[in-house]
């Protein structure tokens, strides 16, 4: 039987242990697409180089966990936010710190430089945002108008406009000459996670828990564009260099996106989990995700992905979809002014400071800890010549080879029998299930651990290799395991208590669905413990269980469905057609919860009646609960 490798569009790349602690934030430089800021629980900053498994350096001087992070447009620095309202930026060729600014009254959670200047914004849990003026080490002006977190910045190419969103479901763009607001766009939904401006045309890109993506005319400041299909919250976009296309990715799915006419090129599924950030390298995309103390490199070959062409999946279309204009699809629109000189500063409003002892003994609590100096000296401070011409240029990754069986023919015996292997859609393919009962583990190939023919002239593994590949991992999965462990601790003290409401808050907020399926079976064995509060909470995660890999999360998701759904549909779709009582709505705040819980369930019916079509051990449990749904479509 021939066997053929087939090259592969996208792959993981490495897995590493990065802190000591939980990764809270992560950032990919863009100018590169390798290197790799990510900040801990441990208020500590590390620096890596993509595909490398040892960090290159650990910035300290922060007092309470790293919220955010961000290069500048040369990679040269990298300034991080913390939880207690404070920044910090490093040079990193230089390896030590240059400034600390004060003035946030609670978490920062976003961060970009100014393209062109010493200049940075950064916004806040307390819905503030500020200008930095990074020279003089104070604050050049305060941007107010949100009323939730700003989740993410982003200045125009230009460096005239300032775009922020937030969790209020609201982007709003800034001028920065004159300070005040130029406009608002507010047909989000949920809150919106990201947005970025076009590279050459007046266009902004936002992506939103709403699960869609929505592109935006800065010249007319309208919508021109909004997608559907989403796996799930949009977390991170990123224009194609030539601006030709929009990469989306949401939940272990990635999407390209065209415009004028609005369609859908291509989607892949990448296992990357919750997508943290996105860049582009040699034709690749490098993405980064992070779980617990652990950070993953994905690679997407994008000269296999579809950026033109065909559509694949439609958008939602207020009208019919027009032809279009150009090569690209796009109409005529007035691309950016990029002066050559710097940006120039406004006068300070109260707040600027002047350099402190305070702030001198800060700065010198901070350190850059060099731990791989070959790497780091390559990376930051490469041999200077006098002609670099061409300049050194980085290689692609190798993609790994899928083994695939080719059109063949079984010599046996009798008549000859044709096997063909049958072609698959890669858009349409489901992620496999993980069985909750197996006769063998998972990841581990017994082969493996045997000598190769081609290395049997180096002679038999001996022990200590042995016991080295056997031991891989380990230290990992230990950490997992403790992770777990502490995680589970927490959320039984709070229900010895006698609060089941708020260990099960503890345990969604805890962002590990293995904790929520432990709290649910136990849940299921005693449905008395069941209240409408608990439902709120739970449907949002019973969505991701229902869509696991994982065989005994999506039974156990099924189970708690069914219980809802048996117990307290009549109650809410009672109190739903109920109408308000006259004078005190005493009902008021159970109607709310109802309507909560109508609302999930109805998107949780589009998960079931996807499921409900496959064949398998849960297809007629996905029908069993397909029925008991029937009622929110009447």
């Amino acid at each position: 039987m021939a066997l053929t490798n087939t090259t592969i569009t996208s792959w993981k790349l490495q897995e590493i242990v990065a802190h000591s602690s939980n990764v809270s934030s992560l950032v990919l430089g863009k100018a590169s697409g390798r290197l790799l800021a990510t900040g801990g629980e441990d208020c500590r900053v590390n620096i890596w180089a993509v595909s490398k498994p040892n960090c290159i350096m650990s910035l300290t001087g922060h007092t309470s966990p790293v919220e955010c992070i961000q290069f500048n447009s040369s990679e040269e620095r990298v300034v991080a936010g913390s939880q207690s309202g404070s920044l910090r930026l490093w040079d990193l060729e230089a390896a030590k710190i240059l400034r600390t600014l004060m003035g946030h009254k609670a978490s920062v959670c976003s961060l970009d430089f100014h393209p062109m200047g010493e200049y940075l914004a950064s916004g806040s849990v307390d819905s503030n945002i500020k200008l930095w003026d990074v020279r003089r080490k104070g604050c050049v002006f305060r941007y107010k108008g949100h009323t939730q977190p700003v989740h993410c910045l982003a200045f125009s190419p230009d460096g005239k406009w300032l775009a922020s969103a937030s969790d209020d479901s609201t982007i709003k763009l800034w001028d920065l000459i004159a300070g005040k607001m130029i406009t608002e766009f507010t047909s989000h939904t949920s809150a919106v996670n990201v947005v970025q401006f076009h590279p050459n045309e007046y266009l902004l890109a936002s992506g939103s828990a709403d699960r869609t993506v929505k592109l935006w005319d800065l010249e007319k400041f309208n919508m021109i564009g909004s997608s559907e299909g989403e796996t799930g919250a949009v977390r991170s976009i990123l224009f194609n260099p030539d601006g030709s296309c929009l990469y989306s990715g949401s939940e272990n799915t990635l999407r390209v996106y065209g415009w004028e006419p609005d369609r859908c090129f291509d989607v892949v599924h990448v296992g990357w989990g919750k997508v943290s950030d996105l860049a582009i390298s040699n034709n690749q995309m490098i993405a980064v995700s992070y779980s617990q103390n652990n950070v993953s490199w994905y690679v997407v070959d994008l000269s296999r992905l579809k950026k033109s062409g065909s559509v694949i999946q439609g958008l939602i279309q207020d009208k019919p979809i027009p032809a279009p204009t150009s090569a690209l699809g796009t109409t005529l629109r007035r691309n950016y002014e990029r002066p050559t000189t710097s940006c120039t500063g406004q006068d300070p409003e109260g707040e600027r400071r002047s350099p402190s002892s305070e702030d001198e003994k800060e700065d010198k609590e901070s350190s850059a800890e060099i731990t791989n100096p070959e790497d780091y000296k390559e990376i930051f401070q490469p041999h200077s010549v006098i002609s670099r011409t061409p300049p050194k240029r980085t290689e692609p990754f190798p993609a790994p080879l899928e083994h695939s069986f080719s059109e063949s023919v079984l010599e046996k015996p009798g008549p000859a029998v044709k096997i063909v292997t049958p072609v698959i859609d890669r858009v349409g393919q489901l992620k496999g299930i993980i069985l909750s009962t197996r006769n063998e583990p998972i990841g581990l190939n017994a082969g493996d651990f045997l000598s190769h023919a081609r290395n049997a002239k180096a002679g038999v593994m001996g022990d200590e290799e042995a016991l080295a590949q056997i031991r891989k991992g380990h230290d990992t999965m230990c950490v997992m395991l403790t992770s777990r462990y502490k995680n589970l601790d927490t959320v039984r003290s709070v229900w010895a208590s006698g609060d089941v409401k708020t260990s099960l808050d503890s345990a969604v907020s805890m962002n590990d669905l293995s904790i929520v399926v432990d709290v649910l079976n136990i849940l299921n064995l005693k449905p008395s413990l069941w209240k409408l509060d608990l439902c709120t909470s739970i449907l949002p995660q019973i969505e991701d269980l229902l869509q696991s890999k994982y065989e005994s999360y999506v039974q156990t998701g099924c189970i708690s469905l069914k219980l809802i759904l048996k117990r307290f549909w009549p109650l809410i779709s009672d109190t739903l057609a109920a109408p308000p009582s006259v004078g005190v709505d005493i009902t008021r705040e159970e109607r709310l919860k109802c309507k909560a819980c109508y609302k999930q369930l109805k998107n949780l019916s589009n998960v079931v009646k996807n499921r409900a079509e496959q064949v398998g051990r849960h297809g007629s449990t996905f029908k069993e609960l397909q029925l008991l749904m029937a009622p929110l479509d009447c």
